[in-house]
């Protein structure tokens, strides 16, 4: 069977980026990437857009199928309303609400072309996985998510190294997040409900961040009694985080903790991303709870070795692109992560690594 996608528009080049565009070929797509300024060295073709330049945007994506945007958040918008104007296929990975909202927006009135948002890891993979593992009982009470992309060996009081977006991180400590409690959605402080979490012996603490459950609160409002994501650090890092944004008062300057972040805890090369999945209920006619535990190291690719954070994200997103040129995902319209399965992700060419690494 023929694609509905065979022609990729990556934008943004950076880490991610750059494997997103590696992985796509290796899945059988002509790959094309954009940055704001011409890159070398890559593989592929790149070419120079300046996304602020709304008909150049529109220009860029002309003789292409999809786009996939890997740029900071706050420019996802103005290139998935490029992709309804061109009639391309929209794909992201950003997990700020407002941005996800707008995409929501654009699918409802851009006819045969599918947005799918949040194709990352949190939202993303981790939403994949548990709404996956939910429909395998007759009955949920609770979903619990948490992801920790983290450096196998910390140092420091904050144990922690900003191998992604300083940003986007600051963001997700900050802003209020939404949860399902007592079967009814509503919004609750980030950094809050801290609890203790053991994988493979290693002890970490999870903490309430927001935007990592997509529209999933939606999607199982009334329909379970608790849903919730957290993000995994070592013991005492949100403690860190708390007297760094209250006691310095900090809240307001987002920009300067984001900084102080990267000076402080450069990226790492020797990082590791936790995911945990769990969710109780009855199962079988009993009440049972099912864990999905895996913890990802840097891997060779095309003879590069790449980050965990780069490879499980790269991997996360391209799958559903193959899921979608390949017809077994809808070929119009928003595209949830929760009404994607699992074991359709780790059938892909990208996905599959995820059925065959990670066990802890």
């Amino acid at each position: 069977m023929s694609r509905i996608i065979n022609q990729v528009a990556v934008f943004g080049l950076g880490k991610v980026g750059e494997l997103v565009a590696v992985l796509l070929e290796e899945s059988g797509f002509k790959v094309v990437g954009h940055d704001a300024a011409p890159r070398e060295g890559l593989g592929i073709e790149t070419r120079a857009v300046d996304v602020s330049d709304a008909e150049a945007l529109r220009e860029s994506l002309r003789g292409f199928d999809a786009v996939v945007s890997c740029l900071p958040f706050h420019l996802n918008i103005d290139v998935a309303e490029a992709a309804s104007a061109a009639s391309t296929h929209y794909f992201d990975l950003t997990e700020d609400v407002p941005t996800t909202n707008r995409v929501i927006e654009l699918a409802g009135t851009s006819g045969e072309t599918v947005f799918a948002p949040q194709c990352g890891l949190a939202p993303g993979l981790i939403g994949i996985v548990g709404a996956s593992i939910a429909a395998t009982f007759e009955e949920i009470r609770s979903i619990e998510l948490k992801v920790g992309a983290l450096p196998q060996n910390p140092t420091g009081l904050l144990g922690y190294a900003v191998n992604w977006s300083a940003e986007g991180v600051v963001n997700e400590y900050l802003n209020d997040c939404e949860v399902v409690r007592s079967g009814r959605r509503q919004m609750v402080p980030a950094m809050s409900e801290t609890e203790r979490v053991v994988i493979g012996g290693i002890e970490l603490e999870a903490s309430l961040t927001s935007g990592g459950l997509g529209t999933m609160c939606e999607t199982y409002d009334g329909r379970v009694q608790r849903l919730d994501y957290k993000t995994m650090r070592y013991p005492g890092h949100f403690e860190q985080m708390r007297f760094l944004f209250e006691e310095l008062n900090l809240r307001d300057r987002r920009d300067l903790v984001g900084q102080i972040l990267v000076d402080a805890k450069p990226p790492v090369n020797d990082d590791i991303v936790y995911l945990h999945a769990a969710v109780e209920g009855v199962k079988n006619g009993q009440p049972f709870r099912e864990n999905h535990v895996r913890g990802y190291k840097p891997i060779e690719i095309a003879g590069t070795t790449w980050r965990a954070i780069s490879w499980t994200t790269a991997a996360s997103i391209v799958a559903v692109v193959e899921l979608v040129a390949d017809g077994r995902l809808p070929q119009h319209g928003f595209i949830r992560q929760e009404d994607i399965v699992m074991t359709e992700v780790f059938g892909t060419i990208a996905g599959a690594r995820f059925e065959t690494l990670g066990r802890v």
